[in-house]
């Protein structure tokens, strides 16, 4: 069983793994721009309308295709946005016309898109939209911050020498492993009931490691019933041969959460920080 300290362990881990892509991603920003960059430099021309509604129905007839980007204007992503009031519910469609004209018209005052454009609150929909788009994808920095870890972990094990679906795979379902190397897990899968993925699988001549890697840079209820879980992978995979788990997790998140990462740290062997592998544990690891 683990011999290392547990609580100089947990002192070793990092407030953040942030890279310089991590806070926007511009280039999908621009990407979802260029997308609607002709429909809104049409819109473009209401800014200080005299008479926007008439000229905001004169342009949908013209270019209905001009439809498509209002949603973005309100900070919205899909193609339907469902409204209510005293008049009823409506449920706009914004690919595919579903209401009059007057009524896109209608939808764009009572949103406050008109007076945004009547008033020439804004010069240019295009920055405005860039505006948008970079705000809604602050919001992705979770996912991000989800793939920072398995990047990170990925490059240790390209620097141990393992090569991409040679002998390290990324995103293995269990399935897949049972299935590549004539393996049974039904010990881990439920006796098949449980499809799990695996973030990597690294096939050694002697043996397969299934590995798991996250980073949390905050607390919550994830952190706990991550290592409670993680604690029973640990106890399923013990009974079958030529099999190995192994977590690499970091970050002051589980300083909230120590006592449960604590128990799996003690029933685990090969669970590792950021620290141990900046240490070069990868080469002592996989044999």
């Amino acid at each position: 069983m683990n011999k290392r300290n547990f609580n100089e362990w947990l002192d070793k881990f990092r407030n953040s793994i942030s890279n310089y892509r991590y806070y926007v991603d511009f280039e999908k920003v621009f990407k979802n721009v260029d997308n609607i960059k002709i429909e809104l430099n049409i819109l473009n021309s209401l800014i200080g309308s005299k008479n926007i509604q008439e000229d905001f129905e004169n342009i949908v007839k013209k270019y209905p295709e001009v439809l498509k980007c209002v949603p973005i204007l309100l900070a919205v992503r899909t193609n339907e946005i469902y409204v209510i009031d005293a008049e009823g519910e409506f449920n706009y469609s914004f690919k595919n016309k579903n209401y009059s004209i007057s009524e896109y018209s209608k939808f764009m005052e009572k949103t406050g898109l008109f007076e945004l454009l009547e008033k020439h609150l804004i010069n240019n929909l295009i920055d405005y939209v860039t505006g948008v788009e970079t705000g809604l994808d602050s919001n992705g920095r979770k996912n991000r911050g989800g793939h920072l870890m398995e990047d990170l972990v990925e490059t240790f094990i390209q620097k141990a020498g393992f090569e991409k679906s040679k002998n390290y795979f990324k995103e293995m379902y269990i399935s897949e492993i049972e299935n590549k190397w004539k393996i049974n897990l039904s010990g881990i899968s439920n006796m098949g009931k449980t499809e799990k993925r695996f973030d990597f699988v690294i096939k050694t001549e002697k043996q397969i490691y299934v590995i798991e890697t996250n980073f949390y840079a905050s607390s919550g209820s994830k952190l706990n019933e991550t290592a409670r879980s993680y604690k029973t992978i640990t106890n399923e995979i013990a009974a079958i041969d030529g099999i190995t788990f192994v977590w690499f997790t970091d970050g002051i998140g589980w300083k909230n959460a120590k006592n449960n990462l604590e128990e799996t740290f003690d029933v685990l062997e090969d669970i590792y920080n950021i620290n141990d592998l900046e240490n070069g544990i990868m080469k002592k690891i996989f044999v």
